[in-house]
């Protein structure tokens, strides 16, 4: 009897589903939330917004980790092979999960292969930022700058193959002017540098340039959508600036590695929705910074990747565009 009885319990044990038998989720541990990014940019606040409210409402910890460089891709490389337990998030954008496929050839993630989509946070306009002492004030008078003075040819950006990259190529090209990119490691440096007249003028978030030009650091000639916007409507969009054919806005998801369970993908969607919609976010990501917030489910974000990759990949076929 002394040895049926621990044999027995030991059986029982064994046929507990795995997730019964260890703690449910998320009671294990503290949910790391992945920024592949620096502090400070848009990928950083809405990591920092969704980690506040998921905390609060799954009563566990949650941990934002910025791991910048490779235009998002070391971030992403790193949630590839973490353990799909729910445990590891990754603020996922149009770079780490649509240009980078097609950017890089020896990418050491696949952006479908290797995530369970989760949610479609937002999308955002890119603006045109300049350093105010170039003493142009239109998007016209740029490109009569820069075609005149070779010095003032270069861009900055948030880093090689990130869509602020790809915007400056993009007007390169639709201009006729040959820019030099100068790539950094996530936008706060790179708006930095274009506020101190380092570099000439750069692409980026509306999120980011926004409180900058309003101290006066930067000028901000247009905005990279198809339409104006409403946190700045005085704004012109690039193709009503004289650019035609310039159009595209960036966007911001939430990943889980690929095997996550399913259950745990839909209450983290669950969760995000419900945080999306409440006032103080949308003060804050909407009102504040002029993202217009999606909160898809993780079917419509798949679609969404599935249009985009393609989309970015002519793109970069046509730029040229080369991570540096």
């Amino acid at each position: 009897m002394r040895f049926i009885l621990p044999c027995a319990a030991l059986l029982a044990l064994a046929a507990l589903p795995p997730m019964a038998a260890a703690q449910e989720w998320p009671a294990a541990k503290p949910i790391t939330y992945v920024v592949p990014f620096t502090p400070g940019g848009s990928t950083d606040t809405i990591g920092r917004v969704l980690a506040n409210k998921l905390q609060e409402a799954l009563k566990q910890s949650v941990v934002v980790e910025n791991k910048p460089g490779q235009a998002g891709g070391i971030g992403a490389s790193y949630v590839a092979k973490a353990a799909p337990d729910g445990y590891t998030l990754f603020g996922g954008t149009i770079s780490t999960h649509a240009i980078n496929a097609s950017l890089y050839k020896n990418l050491a993630y696949q952006p479908v292969r290797d995530f369970e989509p989760v949610a479609l946070v937002a999308t955002l306009p890119n603006v045109l930022i300049i350093n105010p002492a170039l003493g142009v004030n239109s998007v016209a008078e740029l490109v009569e700058l820069l075609k005149k003075d070779p010095a003032k040819r270069m861009f900055a950006s948030s880093g090689s193959g990130t869509s602020t990259h790809l915007a400056g190529e993009l007007f390169g090209d639709l201009i006729g002017v040959k820019l030099t990119h100068i790539p950094y490691k996530g936008t706060p440096p790179a708006l930095t540098d274009v506020a101190a007249g380092q570099v000439a003028f750069m692409f980026d978030q509306m999120t980011a340039a926004l409180p900058l030009a309003k101290a006066g650091r930067v000028k901000l000639l247009a905005v990279t959508t198809g339409k104006r916007i409403t946190l700045a409507p005085e704004l012109p969009t690039m193709a009503e600036a004289g650019v035609p054919g310039f159009e595209m806005s960036s966007w911001q998801a939430v990943y889980a590695p690929k095997g996550t369970p399913r259950a745990v993908v839909q209450r983290l969607n669950a969760e995000i929705t419900k945080a999306l919609r409440q006032p103080d976010v949308q003060a804050k990501l909407h009102d504040q910074l002029g993202m217009d917030i999606v909160a898809s489910t993780p079917e419509e974000l798949a679609a969404h990747m599935a249009r985009e990759i393609p989309r970015w990949a002519e793109l970069v076929k046509k730029s040229g565009a080369q991570p540096d």
